[in-house]
């Protein structure tokens, strides 16, 4: 029992950081045979995440939405919330064009061969995203984990209970024990993470090598460093300027952050963002149920924004051809439009890519050459993608009244089994 109570007392975003380290050190002492034996780790972790993410959101959601009616207007979060969703993505656009245009990722590699694997994409148009976020059956939606539908629905539900007044008080009591009790499953799954972390880390050094690499090793390099550049000084600028610390932020949502890494999947990483947000951070719970679902399906700056961005500029300097100023905002555009469009289909940045690609006009085939080393790519998007998700609400919350700030000052970097606060820096 002291071992196990000495683990506990490491700060969790050091228990995954070692995780990380031993397993990038066990992929690569044992090559190829990691994947075998130590990538199951990583998929009981994913499947575990994935198993308490539907329910988790549909009973927070009408929860947040009964609870919200006597707080702030649901209208106003929302407009709020998206509002940042588009402004910190065409942020990103900018920094994802820059950040290419210094570097060029695209002169000089050589020929380079389509993937073997890649077949267009077939984009949705409009209409048919729309009509999808409407479940034809609500409990087809559960089973399958399709968020967008299961937020509509459960916002339908939440509004319900609230137009019924006090005939469904029982009803809201009953929805909202049933949100703490996925809460309390969450931070018993949450402890599992640095296992997770071993087995997705060493089958991934493993089994990827770094031939693959090599020829696109400065679009690697510049996707990266877009991203860390963006996460920085994008984020912590905005930060600034509502008067929080950033590093408090970086801190409490750090947890997030490594999950997102190493999942390389927002969906998977929502529960862990959403307990960074309010345990550690202090966003209001019922705002931050609503607003964390909804940046995990369309808040995509990594995906949707510096992605396309930097691949349109990657393609454009391969094949020799020159951008105008028409294209560019084009481009600009369509990643922040085609980021809310596009919610909700798999495989978001290639959708993304491809509806940016096609409206400005560059060759789609380009694509193809970025999909082999796609797996190390997508771990920082994500990352990028997730920490928008948790900045987003603690930006509205701090405009809105419902940031506690005695929490997001002591800003804790443990989402685990405590349900208590960590004492006060000055305690």
């Amino acid at each position: 029992m002291k071992l196990w109570a000495r683990w506990f007392r490491i700060p969790f975003w050091q228990r995954v950081l070692g995780a990380f380290v031993l397993g990038a050190l066990a992929g690569w002492a044992l090559g190829e045979k990691a994947g075998t034996w130590l990538q199951p780790l990583g998929t009981l972790y994913v499947q575990l995440i994935r198993m308490i993410a539907t329910p988790l959101v549909f009973f927070a959601v009408i929860h947040a939405v009964s609870a919200l009616r006597g707080q702030k207007s649901m209208a106003k979060l929302g407009g709020r919330t998206f509002l940042w969703f588009a402004l910190t993505a065409a942020l990103a656009v900018g920094v994802g064009l820059g950040t290419a245009a210094l570097t060029k990722p695209g002169v000089g590699v050589g020929q380079l061969q389509v993937a073997s694997d890649y077949k267009p994409r077939q984009v949705p148009g409009p209409v048919q995203v729309l009509l999808d976020v409407v479940p034809t059956n609500p409990f087809a939606a559960l089973a399958e984990g399709k968020m967008l539908q299961v937020i509509f629905f459960a916002g339908l539900v939440g509004f319900a209970l609230v137009k019924l007044g006090e005939r469904t008080a029982r009803l809201r009591e009953l929805v909202g024990e049933a949100s703490d009790a996925m809460i309390q499953v969450t931070r018993f799954v949450l402890e599992l993470t640095p296992l997770g972390t071993f087995g997705l880390i060493a089958a991934l050094v493993g089994t990827y090598g770094f031939e693959r690499l090599l020829p696109l090793a400065t679009f690697v390099l510049t996707l990266y460093l877009a991203c860390a550049l963006h996460v920085i000084f994008v984020y912590g600028g905005l930060l600034l300027a509502h008067g929080l610390n950033p590093l408090r932020f970086f801190r409490g949502a750090a947890p997030g952050m490594q999950v997102a890494f190493v999942s390389s999947s927002s969906f998977a990483s929502m529960p862990v963002a959403l307990r960074s947000v309010t345990h550690n951070l202090g966003v209001n719970r019922d705002y931050a149920a609503f607003a964390v679902p909804l940046g995990a399906t369309i808040k995509m700056d990594g995906c949707g924004a510096i992605y396309p961005a930097m691949t349109s500029l990657f393609i454009a300097q391969y094949f020799g051809l020159s951008l105008s100023a028409p294209q560019l905002f084009i481009i600009l555009l369509a990643s922040v439009l085609g980021s809310f469009g596009t919610a909700g289909v798999p495989g978001t940045a290639v959708v993304m890519t491809t509806v940016v690609l096609s409206a400005a006009g560059l060759p789609l085939e380009g694509l193809g050459y970025l999909l082999a080393i796609d797996r190390v790519l997508d771990m920082m998007r994500t990352l990028t993608n997730v920490t928008g998700q948790m900045l987003v609400p603690v930006l509205v919350a701090r405009e809105e009244g419902l940031l506690d700030l005695d929490v997001y000052n002591r800003a804790s970097s443990n989402v685990g089994l405590e349900e208590t606060q960590p004492p006060s820096p000055t305690a």
